[in-house]
């Protein structure tokens, strides 16, 4: 017999594992991993202990749990993550941007060290530098320019004879050391000032850069100038950290955590060699009981999607199982990583400094969040008032027609739901019994085309529409009334005439003047003109292809195998005019004779 959820609950061991929440689709709303199931499952069920409000939403959608048991904290940390990755579970943090940071490389070991880009931080007695948080081939670029180094893998033992340098060294980005143009000594030299440079130590540099400026400037150069400017804020950031300079040479990784009860933001802050050269804030809508939790589920996420770590971490919130983790990044990373919650000192004010960060970017997501909730589910609710709507209009299918003098005539269908654009749901039409130009006929002719699928429950179109909205006036809404009515299907339906900005609505003769400062009127507005974008794009894309087909099919010797041929080729009509005859034979099927009538044909 299948137990309850209550059952299970009742169940649970004091034993290390996963836990996961399921819907009652059976799909997986959370995953977590706990020292102690029992205690840790139930805090999410128990009445007396205080949930934030994403915790409880969460949990209003449960209807199931499982477990799996583990040997440790440690392979619970291991089973967690492949769960999360496999899944993609909602109510889990889920980084979308893992790409790691660059870092510059310099083969210190080589006879002459190359100075490269690299992803990967391993133990390869070579020198690393970064994490790269600006524009890695700028800062490349620029080290090239002033200590000119090699980029290639030339091997300096088996040299051929009469070797002669590459093209970097003619301009002036490599001291050519594989034909003897710089000695070793040098070179070293030119490599320990690259080194002292990525440390920190720019003001050689600095004053090298400004001096190219101000020659190219007076040489009237202005966008070499303009160049060497950018060099110099490049080199600028390089001896600078906007957050914080540390008296030592340290390394840390910071991580902080503050909630709002909806979402958290997590700050991290990399430390290399004394400086702050990076500094990022991140929000999410976990379901972490807590802080703690949620900081503990982050840094093992961060540290799964890079394979750069500092040996001391310092967090702002102590967290459960921080010591199985540390062991466990100890043994990823090969190196002895600790975890550490300043109360004082320089590491303090490291952490503050980085909760500060963290309280900043919640503040401003909120506000962002604010500002996106009126903007789209704000203004749905909006215009189902404004209008006086049966329905709120969730779902929105915008329509516009697009032709030229009658020719090549199409419909476009674009989708907000929500009051947000869902690509996705976009749908275009060809006008297929309408003669002539008539928007009206036209539009008619799709609505018709788009009841009848609804009729037939056919909802590869999407599903049915709470609102439907005509670009025109009085007379495009009476022609789409009719194809509703004819129809026998059942929706809303307004037109929204340009200039004015006027809705046009059932029964009413005069149209509404929606207040110009309105949500209402922008989504409205928003879907009109994304309609009319996507019809244009569709006419020009069918009307091109048309006028392709229709120029060439004239022409003597061209069949459809050959006009295919040549579109593939040229894509379109100007190519094939500017094309010799030689091109043009040159195509598959094309013969000498098909190529010289193609030719004649656009002289004449």
């Amino acid at each position: 017999m299948k137990l309850t959820l209550k059952q299970k609950l009742e169940q649970l061991p004091s034993h290390s594992g996963v836990y996961v929440y399921y819907d009652a689709t059976g799909k997986i709303l959370y995953v977590g991993k706990a020292k102690n199931l029992k205690n840790r499952v139930r805090q999410y069920f128990s009445s007396s202990y205080k949930k934030a409000y994403k915790v409880e939403v969460m949990l209003t959608h449960v209807a199931d749990m499982d477990y799996v048991l583990t040997e440790s904290e440690t392979d619970a940390f291991a089973l967690e993550n492949t769960l999360i990755k496999k899944y993609s579970p909602p109510f889990n943090i889920l980084l979308k941007d893992d790409k790691q940071y660059p870092f510059v490389k310099i083969f210190t070991k080589e006879r002459y060290p190359r100075v490269t880009m690299t992803r990967k931080v391993v133990k390869d007695k070579a020198k690393y530098f970064g994490p790269v948080t600006g524009s890695i081939r700028e800062l490349l670029e620029l080290l090239n320019e002033l200590y000119p180094t090699r980029t290639c893998n030339l091997n300096f033992d088996n040299i051929p004879a009469n070797f002669r340098p590459c093209l970097n060294f003619h301009l002036g980005t490599c001291s050519a050391p594989c034909v003897g143009k710089i000695s070793e000594e040098d070179y070293s030299k030119l490599i320990d000032k690259c080194c002292a440079l990525l440390r920190g130590d720019t003001a050689e540099a600095l004053k090298a850069v400004a001096a190219k400026m101000t020659e190219a400037s007076d040489k009237m150069q202005y966008e070499q100038a303009l160049k060497y400017r950018r060099q110099l804020e490049l080199l600028q950031k390089l001896s600078e950290t906007k957050v914080a300079t540390l008296g030592r040479v340290v390394d840390y990784d910071v991580f902080t955590v503050c909630c709002d009860g909806t979402k958290s933001a997590v700050n991290t802050i990399l430390v290399r060699g004394g400086r702050v050269v990076c500094s990022k804030s991140q929000t999410f809508a976990d379901a972490g009981i807590d802080e703690a939790q949620t900081l503990a589920e982050f840094i093992y996420a961060y540290y799964e999607s890079t394979n750069d770590i500092a040996k001391i971490i310092l967090i702002n919130k102590p967290i459960e199982g921080g010591a199985e983790l540390a062991e466990y990044l100890s043994e990823k990373f090969e190196k002895k990583v600790a975890f550490n919650c300043p109360q004082k000192g320089e590491r303090k004010k490291l952490v503050d400094m980085s909760l500060e960060n963290a309280i900043e970017c919640m503040k401003k997501s909120v506000a962002a969040d604010e500002r996106k909730y009126a903007a789209t589910t704000g203004a749905v609710t909006q215009l189902k008032e404004l209008l006086g709507l049966k329905n709120l209009p969730q779902r929105i299918e915008c329509y516009d027609i697009s032709n030229v003098s009658g020719v090549d005539k199409v419909a476009s269908m674009v989708v907000a739901v929500g009051g947000s654009k869902a690509p996705k749901e976009y749908r275009r039409f060809k006008i297929k019994t309408v003669e002539g130009a008539n928007d009206f006929a036209s539009m008619k002719e799709t609505l018709l085309r788009r009841f009848d699928r609804l009729k037939k429950q056919d909802y590869r179109f999407g599903a049915p529409p709470d609102l439907i909205v005509v670009d025109g006036g009085m007379g495009q809404l009476k022609y789409a009334v009719e194809a509703r009515d004819e129809s026998g299907v059942e929706v809303e339906i307004v037109s929204l005439a340009k200039r004015e900005e006027l809705v046009y609505v059932e029964g009413d003769n005069q149209p509404r003047r929606l207040p110009r400062d309105s949500y209402a009127l922008n989504l409205l507005i928003n879907t009109r003109d994304e309609a009319h974008r996507f019809a244009i794009t569709y006419f020009r894309k069918l009307h091109g292809k048309n006028a392709f087909v229709s120029e060439l099919e004239s022409i003597e010797g061209i069949g459809k195998k050959r006009l295919i041929a040549l579109q593939k080729k040229f894509k379109n009509i100007q190519a094939i005019k500017n094309a010799t005859v030689e091109d043009l034979a040159a195509t598959e099927g094309i013969s000498k004779n098909v190529a010289e009538n193609i030719k004649k044909h656009f002289e004449e």
